[in-house]
């Protein structure tokens, strides 16, 4: 069976030669530490002998038994480790006596002090000393262990694409390496840290600490290989420069880019398409039916690649993303996802100018980062927002102020009815508790059936539940951080298509080469739809059922993580 290759990693890769790659423990602590084990055990052998010895003397003097030097090792060892298997015993209060004292050295030098000694003197420094293996490059280092890091671990993992993480904390690092996850456990700051790393041979290079960890690693990694790609999050608006200049080339504010994520999933204003991503040329658009002619009908009868050249890629509905499928019927809330040129969505927005047309002002509930990003996007719209937040004082924004600050707790229906939620065409929920979100939700939907709901969440595992509560449409920070990463080493836009679903990138497979996408049927196989396939002169282009796979083509596929494992499954 031919051996599937990801493409993702191999794109910006960078090999640098004779770079010499050194260990951060010299020899000389490794042979301090190997001194310290062996005298360590050297002592607990004298001990275990010792205390033979005696046991020996106990047993001829207080039982009047002649025992042998290796039987008194035997009972030693036993005794101290807590076996007590119970087949040599003294009867004598002397001897029960000294059998307690051996009980006590065997509990503090076998069960207390040797574990620690050996993750300190062997463990610990075997784990800060591992390196990068010579034959490994295209490789993503993550630096720290914020909320991105694990699922982006995860995610690399699934792909195939090696990875190594950087955890200064042993105990971290300790959990890490027993979920399988290579990890060093090294100072962020120091350079030999990432040299160990093979950092010159690495693709990408993920910050995921303190804007002040984060700028400061920058600086070590930049001047070590000023070419390799660094990207890093950033908490606060202020970092943003400051990252750049000590090097890093991606800043990932992702608590601003949720907002504006989420500000582009709201109706408000007037039909027209929610641009959501770009593939180059390619633009991916949302696209509600919602109070249109469209609603119960089946995507085959919008005939939009007949009438507009666009491509139906999937569905949103109730906040689940469905594949494509030419006879998938459109209710109240399905929100069609679309593929195609700037020009197409302009034409698609013409036609759509006349329906759904609501002006009411949008409601904000949160008026942290998130929802400030979102209320500036939603204001450049033209279209007025009304900001619910119990804070008074993050009220003033500035020129940014929003039309209207309810000052209030939007749990409360008179708050919210005060915003004006029972004519708003959406809600935006962006407070970081996953638990009001879902309260926020339910109550949101029980004040305003037909209100588009939007929520942010901060835990995966709450998706679910904020959908269940009636939200539409849920993103989370953690998912855009990993879809932002993906996007660097693929060096294109963000395109961020919901919870759950992802854009995957790989190269045809070898059984695929000449299979048109119709015969292929990967849909049908993995769940994966593929909506366009990249060229070897980095051209784009939507694909039709007749489409033919060459050789040096990449599939640009949508889909969930488990369809992506079937998918390598399939053809690796």
């Amino acid at each position: 069976m031919p051996r599937f290759v990801p493409s993702i990693a191999t794109r910006i890769a960078k090999r640098l030669r004779g770079r010499r790659i050194t260990s951060p423990v010299s020899r000389r602590l490794r042979r301090r530490n190997a001194r310290i084990l062996l005298a360590y055990t050297g002592f607990v052998a004298a001990v275990v002998l010792i205390e033979a010895f005696v046991f020996r003397v106990l047993m001829w003097w207080a039982e009047g038994r002649d025992e042998s030097l290796a039987t008194g090792i035997y009972w030693v060892l036993s005794t101290m480790s807590t076996l007590g298997l119970g087949d040599i015993v003294f009867q004598s209060t002397t001897g029960r006596m000294y059998t307690m004292f051996v009980l006590m050295t065997g509990i503090i030098l076998l069960l207390a002090v040797l574990p620690f000694a050996f993750v300190r003197f062997f463990y610990a420094p075997w784990l800060a000393s591992r390196t990068v293996p010579a034959t490994v490059s295209g490789h993503i280092i993550i630096a720290g262990h914020g909320d991105l890091a694990r699922p982006l671990a995860e995610t690399l993992e699934l792909h195939g694409i090696p990875h190594f993480m950087v955890e200064p904390d042993q105990t971290l690092a300790n959990q890490l390496d027993e979920e399988g996850i290579p990890v060093v456990s090294q100072p962020l700051d120091e350079p030999q840290t990432y040299e160990m790393l093979r950092i010159g041979e690495a693709a990408l290079v993920v910050l995921d600490g303190s804007d002040a960890e984060n700028t400061t690693s920058a600086l070590q990694i930049h001047e070590l290989a000023p070419e390799v790609h660094i990207a890093s999050v950033a908490s606060s608006a202020h970092a943003d420069d400051l990252l750049r200049l000590a090097g890093v080339r991606r800043v990932l504010p992702l608590k601003r880019q949720l907002g504006q994520h989420l500000a582009a999933r709201l109706n408000a204003g007037h039909a027209q398409t929610h641009v959501i991503g770009r593939l180059r040329e390619l633009l991916v658009a949302e696209l509600p039916v919602h109070m249109t002619p469209w609603v119960g009908k089946s995507i085959r009868d919008l005939r939009l690649r007949q009438e507009f050249g666009v491509n139906v890629i999937g569905v949103l509905d109730q906040a689940r993303f469905i594949p494509a499928n030419s006879d998938t019927v459109l209710g109240t809330q399905s929100v069609p996802v679309v593929i195609g040129t700037a020009q197409q969505l302009r034409e698609l927005d013409e036609f759509l100018v006349i329906y759904n047309v609501n002006y009411s002002p949008v409601v904000v509930v949160g008026g942290g980062v998130v929802g400030r990003a979102a209320a500036r996007v939603i204001r450049k719209r033209g279209v007025p927002v009304h900001v619910v937040d119990l804070n008074p004082q993050r009220s003033h924004w500035g020129d940014d102020q929003p039309a209207r600050w309810i000052v209030g707790d939007a749990s409360e229906r008179r708050i919210l009815e005060e915003a004006g939620l029972e004519e708003a065409p959406s809600v935006l929920l962006t407070t970081a508790s996953d638990a009001t979100n879902i309260y926020l939700a339910l109550q949101c939907n029980h004040v305003a059936e037909d209100v588009r709901i939007v929520s942010r969440v901060t835990h995966e595992r709450n998706l679910r539940a904020v959908q269940r509560a009636g939200a539409d449409v849920a993103l989370s920070h953690t998912s855009l951080g990993v879809s932002s990463v993906f996007a660097a080493l693929n060096q294109r836009e963000l395109v961020i298509l919901g919870e759950g679903v992802e854009l995957h990138e790989f190269d045809v497979p070898p059984d695929l080469v000449g299979a048109t996408l119709e015969s292929a049927a990967i849909a049908a196989k993995t769940g994966l739809n593929v909506i366009a396939i990249q060229k070897a002169d980095d051209s784009i282009g939507i694909p039709t059922g007749s489409t033919v796979f060459e050789e040096n083509d990449s599939l640009v596929m949508i889909g969930a993580q488990a369809q992506l494992q079937q998918f390598q499954d399939e053809y690796s």
